[in-house]
Parts: C-alpha cells; sequence; structure tokens
C-alpha cells in the first residue's frame, strides 16, 4: 500500500514539476454546463493527493469504527447466552457434588438461553430423580419430547437416559411411557445391549415373560451382560412361567410346560430352581424329589446348596435322609450341616434343625474355621423360638448382628 501511495505521489509530482521544466505550467479545464472549473496541473495534483490521503484515513477510521460496533454488539448479543453456559458448567459440578437441588435449578435455568435444551432437560430430569421429585422429572422429560422428535436429534444414549428415568419411579403411568419409548426405538434393541437389559426388565415387571425369556437368547450373547445378571433375569422369567401354568392353569400344565424345555435349558441351574420353588410352594413333593434326590446323591456345590434353603420345602423327609447320608460320611461338612438345619426348619423338625445349627457352630470351635453365615445364624435363632427357648435366640440374634 505504500509503495502504490509513493509511486502516486512521484508521478503527480512529475506531472506538476513538467510544465515548469518546459516554462509552461499546463492547464486542466473541466466544463459542467454553465460551470467551468480551470486549475493548473500543479494545483491539481496537490489536491488529488490530498484528497486520496483523506481517503484513506476515512477507510482507517471507519473500519476500526466498525470493529467496535461489531465487538460491543457480539457482547450485548450473546451475554445472555455466555451466562446460561456458565450456569450449565455450574450445574455439571453440583451435579458432580451431589447437590442435585442446585443442579435441577442450573439446568433448567439454562437450558433454553443456552441452546442445549436436550442436554440441560436430561440432567435436571435425573437431578430431580435423585431428590424423587417425581413430578419435577416427568415435567422435565415432557419438555425433552417436545425438542426431540427423532432418535437421530438426541442419541441413543439419551433415550436410554429417559426409560431408566421412566422406569425407576415404579408407577403404572411411567411404564406405559416406556414402553412407548422402547417401542418406538425397538430396531435398536438388537444393537445397543443397554436396551436390550431396558427391555427384558421391562417385560418382567408387565410379566410378559414369553418375551422375556426369547431375549433371553439374545442377552446371553452380550459381552457387557454378566452371567449373573442373566441368571436373575432367567429366574425370574421361568419363575413366573412356571407359575402362570399352574395358577391360571393346573399343576399338569406345569409340569407339561417344564416338560416342553429343551434338556439343555432344563440344565441350567436358573431354571432348575425356578421350577423347584414353584413345585415347593405348591407342595408339589414327587416331581420336586425327582429332581433334587439324584442332585444331593452327587454332592453339589456349597453355592447350589444355599440356593435350595431358600426354598419352602414342607414335606422334606426323603431329602433330609439323603443329607443325614452325606454327613455320615463326613461330619464336619459345613455345607450339609446347613443344608440339613435349613430342611429341618422348613418342615417343621425344630429339634432336628437346632442340633444341625449347634453342629455347624461348633466347627469354628473344632479349627475347621467358620462355615456358617448370616441366614444360618438367623435360622437358629428362629428353631429356638419356635421351641420357646428365646434366651438363645437372643444369643444368637446378637450374635448374628456381629457379621
Amino acid at each position: 500500500m505504500i509503495r502504490i501511495i509513493l509511486g502516486l505521489v512521484i508521478f503527480l509530482a512529475a506531472m506538476a514539476i513538467s510544465p515548469f521544466l518546459i516554462d509552461e505550467k499546463g492547464y486542466i479545464l473541466i466544463a459542467m454546463g454553465d460551470l467551468t472549473i480551470e486549475l493548473t496541473v500543479l494545483s491539481a495534483g496537490i489536491m488529488l493527493t490530498l484528497l486520496f490521503i483523506t481517503l484513506i484515513i476515512s477507510l482507517k477510521l471507519l473500519r476500526g469504527g466498525l470493529n467496535f460496533s461489531f465487538s460491543t454488539w457480539n457482547k450485548i448479543a450473546f451475554a445472555g447466552q455466555r451466562r446460561a453456559i456458565a450456569n450449565f458448567n455450574k450445574g455439571l459440578a453440583a451435579y458432580m457434588l451431589e447437590d442435585y437441588s442446585q443442579a435441577e435449578e442450573l439446568f433448567s435455568k439454562s437450558a433454553i438461553p443456552s441452546k442445549r435444551k436436550q442436554s440441560a432437560y436430561l440432567l435436571a430430569a435425573s437431578a430431580s430423580a435423585k431428590q424423587a421429585l417425581d413430578s419435577n422429572t416427568n415435567h422435565y422429560l415432557a419438555l425433552l419430547d417436545k425438542e426431540t422428535t427423532k432418535l437421530k436429534d438426541v442419541g441413543l444414549e439419551s433415550v436410554i437416559v429417559n426409560i431408566k428415568l421412566l422406569m425407576n419411579q415404579d408407577k403404572a403411568e411411567t411404564y406405559e411411557k416406556a414402553r412407548t419409548i422402547i417401542d418406538e426405538n425397538h430396531k435398536q434393541i438388537g444393537h445397543d445391549p443397554r436396551l436390550l437389559a431396558l427391555e427384558i426388565d421391562l417385560c418382567l415387571i408387565e410379566q410378559r415373560f414369553d418375551q422375556a425369556i426369547q431375549y433371553l437368547v439374545s442377552a446371553r450373547k452380550e459381552k457387557t451382560i454378566t452371567d449373573t445378571r442373566v441368571k436373575e433375569w432367567e429366574e425370574a422369567a421361568f419363575y413366573l412361567s412356571f407359575t402362570n401354568s399352574i395358577v391360571k392353569h393346573d399343576k399338569d400344565t406345569l409340569q407339561s410346560n417344564w416338560q416342553g424345555l429343551s434338556r439343555k435349558v432344563k440344565q441350567r441351574e436358573a431354571v432348575l430352581l425356578a421350577y423347584c420353588r414353584v413345585l415347593a410352594e405348591h407342595e408339589i413333593t414327587e416331581p420336586l424329589n425327582k429332581l433334587l434326590i439324584p442332585l444331593f446323591k452327587k454332592s453339589p456345590s456349597s453355592e447350589f446348596l444355599k440356593q435350595i434353603r431358600d426354598l419352602p420345602i414342607k414335606q422334606a423327609d426323603e431329602l433330609i435322609a439323603i443329607v443325614q447320608k452325606q454327613l455320615h460320611k463326613n461330619v464336619h461338612s459345613g455345607k450339609w450341616l446347613s443344608c440339613l438345619g435349613h430342611l429341618a426348619l422348613v418342615s417343621g423338625q425344630y429339634s432336628m434343625a437346632e442340633k444341625a445349627f449347634g453342629s455347624l457352630l461348633k466347627l469354628e470351635d473344632e479349627d475347621y474355621g467358620v462355615q456358617y453365615d448370616l441366614q444360618d445364624l438367623q435360622a437358629l435363632a428362629k428353631a429356638h423360638s419356635y421351641q420357646g427357648q428365646y434366651q438363645a435366640a437372643n444369643d444368637i440374634w446378637l450374635k448374628a448382628s456381629t457379621l
């Protein structure tokens, strides 16, 4: 730019000086109608140079003024948005610090001006759910629903959080809303294990046990879903299925349901325990013993026997006989003493239960280590109480409280 100005100045100077060099001043005549303007070359050059310099200075001043104006306008126009973003960030900090009341307020306040409605409403709903404020949670979820009409607008993660917040309220109407959202995103169930897990949970709540059992096939293939969780679903789903068979029909339908399962499914521990539980609850003794006696003879694991002790087996004489045979082989077996005590207690043989649990506790004094747990102590306390031995029962309850 400087070079151009210097070149122009030199050019005009040459034009101004040249008439003197040739003894001619040189004139410029400008005629516009009746108006005529006559200038020398020198004066015209000077005026043009001054005009050019004035134009450059004016442009610089104008540019600076525009920059100042845009900067000022930007600060004024977006001040509210910047405050909202700051509130949103403060809300995140409050949420992390478990100050859910403050977090909810900040997220709600920042939703619209920060232009982060989806995230703000979702986090506000989560914060209110932490406070068990269901009405607030549903209010924010309703606002979120207005803002997000398609999965691509919100993302599957937000949909999953939405469903969880609805299901955690444990109400019929919120379960219905959760069902609607899951059905709208049904195609994603086969692609995301988190949504699959929510579908299975909701099916069990709705007692759609057959549908839950079908989904378990996919759940077993998911590496992110633990075996423990699959077993819990499996036992719950089959328990509902077996219970439905006998409650709505009869024990023949129950047995047909069981027989209709594949051998591989029958061998699953969760399924077997679910069937045994239904048999025990309805005092169907013969099929129950037919299943358990062979297992007892094979000396099952301690974990399996711990699950058996929760079954309400009121007619347990045949099973007790098998357990006593196992104890003849090893009188210091903690798992069989525990099993004997629980079977005797549930079947009303309180004296036998007291002796079995007493022997179980003595193993600790005989240097066999602690082989009892809290449930064993609670069962022993009940055995004492049922026999009117209240002081002994209190002593055991005190011992149980220390575990």
